[in-house]
C-alpha cells in the first residue's frame, strides 16, 4: 500500500511538473509577487508630500508657518500660490496632496495672542497620502501652537520656564509596538506575496479531481482496483509537499534576505503554513469534486481565492464590515491565516493562539474534504 501511494505521489509531482504553465504560475508567481511588492514598499514610510501653500498675510508669523511646513519632515513645498482658486486647481491636477491657507490678519492675531486659524486641505482621494498628510501637518501645527502659547504668557509677565511647564501640563509620549517605525513595507509585503502564493495554490488544487478524470491513465487506476481514497489523498499530499516546497523561497526572501520581521520560530510558522495549505487545498478539492470541467473548478476556486484577501481583515479591520460579513470572514480560511500571521510574525502570540487558528483552519479543511469525498464517491 505504501509503495502504490508513493508511487502515485511521484506520479502527481511529474504532472504539476510536466505543466510548464501551471509549474511557472506556482513557483514563479509568488516570489515575483515578493520582489515586486518589496521594490514598491521599499521606501518604508511616505515621505516628501507635495504641499503648496497660500499665504494671505505675508507677514513674518505666515513667514514663520511657511518655513516650519517647509521643513517638516514629510512634506515637501512644491508651490506658493496667490489664491484659493490657484490651490484648488493644483490639488485638481495632481500636483499637490496638502494646500495650506493663511488667510490675513494671521501675525496680528498671534500677536494680541487671540486664537489664529489656518486652513488646511488635504486631498482625500488618496487615502494612504491622506493619513500621512494629516499626521505631518498636526506635528507642525502643534509645535507652532505650543510655541506661541508660550509666547503668550511671556507677554502677560510668566517666567518662560513656568510658562513652559503650564503650556506643556499633560505630555504625551507616543510609542509604537511591533513595528516602531510603522514601516509599511513590513506591514504588506509578505501577506501581498502570500495572497498571490494561496490563489496559485488554489488554482492547482482545483485541479486534483476533475484533472484526473480527464486522463486516460485514470481507467489505468480503476482498472488496478486503487481505491478512490488512496488515489486521491496521495494526490492531495504530493500537492501539499509542493505548496509547502514553494512557501520555502518566499519565507527566505522575506525573513533572510529582506529581513521583515520573524518574531515566532520558523518551524512554528511553517507548521502554521502547512494548516493553511491543507485547508486551501481541500477547498480546491471540493470544487474540483463537482465541477463539470477543469475550467469550472478553476472559477470555483478563484471565486473564494481572490475576495478572500479582502474578508480577512488585513488590509481592511473586521470589526467595522456587516456582521454577516464578518460572519462569512471567519468561514474562510484566509481569515485564520492572514489574521495569525500578523499575530505570530509580528507578536509572537504564543502556542495557545497558534493552536486556536490551527484547528479552525483544519476543521475547515476536514469539512470541505468531507463533501469532497462524497461527490467523488458518486462519481
Amino acid at each position: 500500500m505504501l509503495r502504490q501511494c508513493l508511487a502515485i505521489m511521484r506520479r502527481e509531482v511529474f504532472y504539476l511538473w510536466r505543466d510548464r504553465g501551471l509549474r511557472y504560475i506556482l513557483f514563479c508567481g509568488s516570489i515575483l509577487g515578493l520582489l515586486l511588492f518589496y521594490a514598491v514598499y521599499s521606501a518604508q514610510v511616505l515621505k516628501d508630500i507635495p504641499t503648496a501653500v497660500v499665504d494671505l498675510d505675508n507677514s513674518a508669523a505666515s513667514r514663520e508657518l511657511v518655513d516650519k511646513i517647509g521643513k517638516a519632515e514629510y512634506l515637501k513645498l512644491v508651490a506658493s500660490v496667490t489664491s484659493y482658486d490657484d490651490l484648488q486647481e493644483l490639488i485638481k491636477q495632481g500636483k499637490a496632496v496638502v494646500g495650506v491657507v493663511i488667510p490675513e490678519n494671521y501675525g496680528r492675531n498671534l500677536a494680541l495672542g487671540r486664537q489664529a486659524r489656518v486652513l488646511a486641505v488635504i486631498d482625500g482621494s488618496n487615502m494612504i497620502y491622506a493619513t500621512n498628510a494629516s499626521a505631518a501637518l498636526l506635528t507642525v501645527t502643534r509645535t507652532l501652537s505650543a510655541q506661541a502659547g508660550v509666547s503668550a504668557l511671556v507677554a502677560r509677565g510668566v517666567q518662560l520656564q513656568q510658562a513652559k511647564e503650564a503650556y506643556q501640563a499633560i505630555d504625551i509620549s507616543e510609542e509604537a509596538w511591533f513595528n516602531p517605525a510603522l514601516n509599511y513595507a513590513y506591514f504588506l509585503v509578505l501577506a501581498l506575496a502570500l495572497n498571490i502564493w494561496q490563489q496559485c495554490c488554489t488554482l492547482a488544487a482545483c485541479l486534483n479531481v476533475i484533472g484526473e478524470r480527464g486522463m486516460k491513465s485514470w481507467l489505468q487506476i480503476k482498472a488496478c482496483g486503487i481505491s478512490k481514497f488512496r488515489l486521491f489523498a496521495s494526490k492531495s499530499m504530493a500537492q501539499i509537499f509542493i505548496f509547502m516546497a514553494v512557501v520555502l523561497p518566499v519565507y527566505v526572501l522575506a525573513f533572510g534576505v529582506f529581513r521583515l520581521p520573524l518574531n515566532c520560530s520558523l518551524p512554528a510558522l511553517l507548521l502554521f503554513t502547512l494548516a493553511f495549505a491543507v485547508a486551501i487545498h481541500s477547498i480546491g478539492t471540493l470544487a474540483s469534486s463537482f465541477a463539470r470541467n477543469a475550467v469550472d473548478a478553476a472559477r470555483f476556486g478563484m471565486i473564494i481565492a481572490l475576495p478572500s484577501f479582502v474578508l480577512s481583515g488585513y488590509t481592511w479591520p473586521l470589526e467595522p464590515m456587516p456582521v454577516y460579513l464578518q460572519k462569512v470572514a471567519w468561514i474562510l480560511p484566509q481569515t485564520w491565516f492572514f489574521q495569525g500571521i500578523n499575530y505570530f510574525a509580528f507578536k509572537n502570540a504564543g502556542w495557545n493562539l497558534m493552536a486556536h487558528y490551527i484547528l479552525a483552519m483544519l476543521a475547515v479543511a476536514a469539512v470541505c474534504y468531507g463533501a469532497a469525498a462524497v461527490f467523488i464517491a458518486r462519481s
